[in-house]
């Protein structure tokens, strides 16, 4: 499905988004990747257009199953093959612009600089120290960071990066994003700097339907498939269909955890355990009265 990740554009899940009739021609105007393509020439390049009816949601699905990598280590240390997912992790991810002034490296004293990359730096640096003061689950990630004009004798005068926070609990999730607005803007202010901070993703957690976890769960005791019950710390096209489908998800095995990575592997023996209990599950699913 189209655009699920977010990491070229800001915004995530475009092709489930149209499934269910939540994605909107007005949502991505205008936006671009970090080398300019706007999402609108990036579509028709692709042979693609908008839907004649967006509202529109699909009627002809019974059920939605997702089978993935689990993207986490925790099925390979406990050696469980199959990982059936309770409820995906809530996730809020945002753009952070600060902007400086520009100016000359060797002939602006410290104290008269509006630097972009300090600030950006403490920006950074204080949401880490929070994520680890919170604790599991919550994870929060600086995941890029561009400077301008980016050239070794200028004090950067502007400096944009990202964030992505991620909590199983909405409530806990929403207090720790108002927490690191609030410290982005105290930092912002003592660097004599000013911030932007556009939040583009707001995804609440999402259970899965208990019914089809439960037939899951079944089908794996009656086929002797070892399996785990387990969250998913990742967004998945999943997360979005849930609302309008009853959906669920297996997980296989990730190697050490990798993933969005070219090491990223899964042992072929845990693939076909997971293809198997998804076999399983789709025939219970598509035949049982």
């Amino acid at each position: 499905m189209a655009e699920e990740e977010g990491s070229r554009f800001p915004y995530s899940y475009w092709g489930s988004n149209n499934i269910v009739g939540q994605a909107k021609a007005e949502d991505v105007q205008g936006i671009k990747d970090f080398e300019g393509t706007s999402f609108d020439d990036a579509i028709q390049q692709a042979g693609f257009g908008y839907k004649k009816d967006p509202e529109a949601i699909r009627s002809d699905l019974k059920s939605f199953v997702e089978i993935h990598v689990e993207q986490g280590n925790v099925l390979e240390k406990e050696n469980i093959p199959v990982g059936i997912v309770q409820h995906i992790v809530g996730q809020r991810r945002y753009t952070i612009t600060v902007n400086g002034e520009a100016n000359h490296a060797g002939t602006t004293p410290m104290g008269y600089r509006a630097d972009a990359m300090n600030a950006a730096s403490r920006m950074t640096c204080a949401i880490n120290d929070m994520a680890v003061a919170e604790g599991d689950p919550l994870v929060a990630t600086v995941g890029s960071m561009y400077l301008e004009p980016n050239t070794v004798n200028v004090v950067p005068g502007k400096a944009t990066f990202t964030i992505d926070i991620r909590h199983t609990e909405k409530d806990a999730l929403m207090d720790f994003t108002a927490a690191v607005e609030a410290k982005l803007q105290e930092i912002a202010e003592q660097i004599g700097v000013d911030v932007a901070i556009d939040l583009w993703m707001d995804a609440d957690p999402v259970p899965m339907d208990q019914d089809i976890v439960k037939v899951m769960q079944k089908q794996c005791d009656e086929n002797d498939v070892h399996y785990k019950l387990m969250h998913s710390g990742a967004g998945h096209d999943a997360q979005v269909i849930a609302p309008v489908i009853p959906t669920a998800m297996l997980f296989v095995p990730s190697h050490k955890g990798i993933s969005h990575n070219p090491k990223e592997y899964t042992n072929p023996e845990h693939l076909a355990e997971g293809v198997q209990a998804l076999i399983h599950t789709l025939y219970e699913l598509g035949y049982a009265e």
